[in-house]
């Protein structure tokens, strides 16, 4: 028994590294990613997707979501970067998974890719809801658009939408325009709108609603226009990104390979936008894009190179910090004109815009605030589509010591001179008191 418990225990220390492949900051690509499908069939009814992900050195793990042995951790430790779910009928997870666990799995700042269908099970929308995305009450409600569905709609409910209102963001979509509209058959969602954390990526148009394509309408539908969203995107505060989508057909091989007429429209493509608007999306949700690391913030007088452990009021100091992002190979030197600075203490006493050498190195300098104290130098950068930066070091500022102040100061003039005629003129008026007669 006992050669069996120390067996057990080289084994699990044999194993460890290896359960703990997580998100590595030097090579954000280097992941796996757990899949659950409903049907091992959507392994093939979706391989252009799922060959995409692996030709860019994913590594797959096909299951059941009713397997009984579906686990996300192992001695403490997740087995896992990345979580597809493509199983919108699942009622119940097999193993220990469950919505509270794939909760925990994007708080620990994994990422997640969630479809739904109009099979949404109450378990997928519970997930979605969690990350501020409401699906339709109306299990039986598609989204319908009389004025921009696809020719090719041969079922005539106009239920396949031909969207192009997609989010105006390089980060999220790449800079390549999609030219062709995306296919989407699917449920409407809408964004709670107090969670700003969440935001649709591809809006349905103002013409669409949400109801039942096989019933005439008895009331008016509580989801119409805009305010459907057919995918959205979330990037949590830890930078865990989510995408949900309200379509699982829009990953199909059918779709990617079908042509697109949008009604109305003139321009005839022979491929849809969906194959790129998903490669695109799953870039992002797996930071191939929009990945930011920071090093760490420089600082010293104008002058030196050495970082000194306090500053006088007054001081010129100078500031730096490199920004890199990862571009799928490597970390590339990252570009823009809005990062800034806070020399903070309770509120920022100075706020600078940064330079860059479009090296990714970021730069100001500026004189101390003529205030003493507890300052922090802080770098808090948020855009669109790029993970958040948070970045402080804490600095003391001190006061003039007694030696170091000017001899004259020049604002001091005018009092120099009314000291010096007061004596002046007492000199004058004791002559003329004691000698005049």
């Amino acid at each position: 028994m006992t050669n069996l418990s120390r067996s057990v225990a080289l084994i699990s220390l044999f194993l460890l590294p290896l359960l703990s492949f997580s998100f590595s900051v030097d090579n954000p690509t280097d992941r796996r990613v757990l899949v659950l499908l409903d049907d091992l069939s959507l392994k093939s009814s979706h391989s252009i997707f799922f060959n995409t992900l692996k030709s860019r050195g994913f590594d797959l793990d096909f299951k059941l979501a009713e397997d009984s042995k579906l686990a996300l951790q192992r001695y403490g430790q997740y087995l896992y970067d990345g979580l597809i779910i493509f199983a919108p009928s699942t009622e119940r997870f097999g193993g220990s998974l469950d919505s509270k666990s794939i909760a925990d799995f994007v708080d620990s700042g994994r990422d997640l890719i969630l479809s739904a269908d109009t099979s949404a099970s109450d378990l997928i929308r519970g997930i979605a809801l969690e990350c501020g995305v409401d699906f339709d009450e109306d299990s039986s409600a598609m989204v319908i658009d009389h004025s921009s569905f696809s020719v090719s709609d041969v079922d005539g409910d106009h239920t396949l939408i031909a969207a192009d209102d997609l989010v105006k963001s390089n980060a999220i979509l790449g800079k390549t325009k999609i030219e062709a509209p995306v296919l989407f058959r699917g449920v409407a969602h809408s964004l709670n709108p107090t969670n700003n954390l969440v935001l649709k990526v591809l809006s349905a148009s103002p013409s669409a609603y949400s109801a039942n394509p096989s019933s005439k309408l008895s009331s008016p539908p509580q989801l119409t226009g805009s305010a459907i969203s057919l995918v959205s995107v979330m990037q949590a505060r830890n930078n865990a990104r989510v995408v949900i989508s309200g379509s699982l057909q829009m990953f199909s091989d059918r779709l990617f390979r079908s042509g697109v007429q949008k009604a109305g429209s003139p321009n005839k493509y022979e491929k849809s936008g969906n194959e790129q608007f998903v490669t695109e999306l799953s870039k992002w949700v797996f930071h191939e894009r929009g990945h930011l690391k920071a090093g760490s913030l420089v600082h010293h007088r104008v002058g030196e190179t050495d970082e000194p452990a306090i500053y006088r009021i007054k001081d010129d100091l100078e500031f730096s910090v490199e920004i890199l992002e990862w571009s799928g190979k490597s970390w590339e030197p990252y570009v823009a004109d809005d990062v800034q600075v806070q020399f903070y203490m309770m509120s920022p006493y100075v706020l600078k815009t940064l330079s860059t050498d479009k090296k990714g190195l970021f730069h100001t300098s500026f004189k101390v605030p003529d205030v003493y104290g507890v300052f922090q130098f802080k770098v808090e950068y948020e855009k669109l589509g790029y993970t958040t930066l948070s970045l402080s070091k804490q600095i003391p500022v001190r006061p003039y010591r007694h030696n170091e102040y000017e001899r004259f100061i020049p604002t001091a003039y005018p009092y120099y001179g009314a000291c010096f005629t007061t004596m002046a003129g007492f000199f004058v008026f004791s002559f003329v008191y004691l000698y005049h007669k």
